[in-house]
């Protein structure tokens, strides 16, 4: 197993832990591919009943790592697409697990950290929290995570959101549904037991049942290919590769200073 992650018991729960501390737990390609597969690998070990994902350090997950994105915005366009696929296969496995999941966030769930708890049956954060989508500003496209933050923020708050690029609070976070509760940081593991506790008490076929009719009815329109195509086409573009050398010099983008 990786050591990107850290896959731990609690209870009746796989805890499946980002581990790249010192980066944020910004999702590298090998950070994508160990979470994908320790989740893989939770859903089909018997003696889980719950998934629950967190993340090492003070943040959840900064998002991507745009250090790797700068290092690939210039290359061959099917590495880019590989890229996009793979994050998007990621994002799909959680949503479409049939045990209940929970996302426990401690810290920054930007841009693609977001889009993890926003994929999570369940999640809860501490007050510290922050969350956010500010791809745009960057000249990126956040269309993998827009059909999850529609159906919890609706499309006024989901505007604003994407299109701002500003961060939230947890509390702010709640009030809009993007999380389900907000708590006091010495709270957040008891409270996230509390809710792994009741979600292992339903019957697994028809918690499974449950989240199938879920996803039935609240069906995306785009297919997780188109998604993935859509977020990754911007990276082939000059504006996304100036917005990242901007990032990377402390420099406002090329649109900011005209």
């Amino acid at each position: 197993m990786s050591d990107l992650v850290k896959v731990s018991r609690r209870g009746p729960a796989t805890v499946v832990a980002l581990n790249r501390p010192d980066k944020r737990n910004a999702l590298s390609r090998g950070l994508i591919t160990a979470l994908d597969e320790s989740f893989a690998a939770a859903v089909e070990d018997p003696k889980s009943r719950v998934i629950a994902i967190t993340g090492e350090g003070p943040a959840f997950c900064a998002g991507m790592d745009l250090t790797e994105l700068q290092a690939t915005v210039r290359a061959e366009a099917e590495v880019i697409w590989d890229d996009a696929r793979r994050l998007a296969g990621m994002f799909d496995r959680i949503y479409r697990s049939p045990k209940p999941t929970v996302a426990v966030v401690d810290g920054p769930a930007v841009a693609g950290g977001a889009g993890i708890a926003s994929v999570c049956d369940i999640a809860i954060a501490a007050s510290g929290a922050k969350f956010g989508y500010p791809e745009v500003r960057r000249g990126l496209v956040a269309a993998l995570v827009m059909p999850h933050l529609l159906r919890h923020v609706g499309e006024r708050m989901a505007r604003h959101l994407l299109l701002v690029g500003d961060l939230i609070d947890a509390e702010a976070a709640q009030r809009c549904g993007l999380i389900n509760e907000c708590v006091a940081p010495d709270k957040l593991w008891p409270r996230a037991e509390e809710l792994i506790t009741a979600l292992a008490a339903g019957g697994p076929k028809a918690l499974k049942t449950t989240k199938d009719l879920l996803m039935h009815f609240s069906s995306q329109a785009l297919s997780t290919e188109e998604a993935a195509r859509a977020s990754a086409e911007p990276r082939l573009t000059e504006e996304c590769q100036f917005g990242l050398d901007a990032f990377f010099a402390k420099q406002d983008p090329p649109w900011l200073r005209n």
